[in-house]
């Protein structure tokens, strides 16, 4: 769950999933369940979750938030999500999207995960493209 105040501060608020990682790696154990719209690929297929498939999931917040909390993937059910990814489909840019944000969420869904960014990255381009573009959000008296 992701809250967001009236100054659209966005805090994390859920960690019902978290897990310490001492290998860089945790695999789900068999029968685990956990939300397909915001899992990578390689997490679902094979239990493999890495920081990279963290990266994904983030790419996938991004988009609630953009949208202001619309689920991921409208219209689509878990299988049809799947069967869509091993394609390669991706969501679509929202018109409230900048294409510049747009082009970050598509970097994290890269399909291989050694070719999504580090959060490292995105903490750096997402500070330099808030710095870009504040006065478009600055709250109006």
């Amino acid at each position: 769950n992701i809250l967001v105040n009236k100054a659209l501060v966005c805090k994390i608020a859920d960690f019902g999933l978290a897990r310490i990682i001492e290998d860089n790696e945790y695999t789900a154990r068999e029968g685990a369940k956990f939300p397909i719209k915001w899992t990578a690929p390689e997490a679902i297929n094979y239990g493999s979750f890495t920081i990279k498939s963290d990266v994904w999931s983030f790419g996938v917040l991004l988009t609630e938030i953009i949208s202001y909390g619309r689920t991921p993937y409208p219209g689509m059910t878990n299988p049809e999500v799947i069967r869509s990814l091993e394609k390669g489909y991706r969501m679509q840019r929202l018109d409230s999207c900048p294409t510049e944000l747009y082009e970050i969420m598509m970097e994290c869904w890269k399909n291989k995960p050694e070719d999504r960014p580090t959060f490292d990255y995105l903490q750096s381009v997402l500070e330099d493209f808030y710095t870009a573009t504040e006065s478009q959000y600055q709250q109006q008296p």
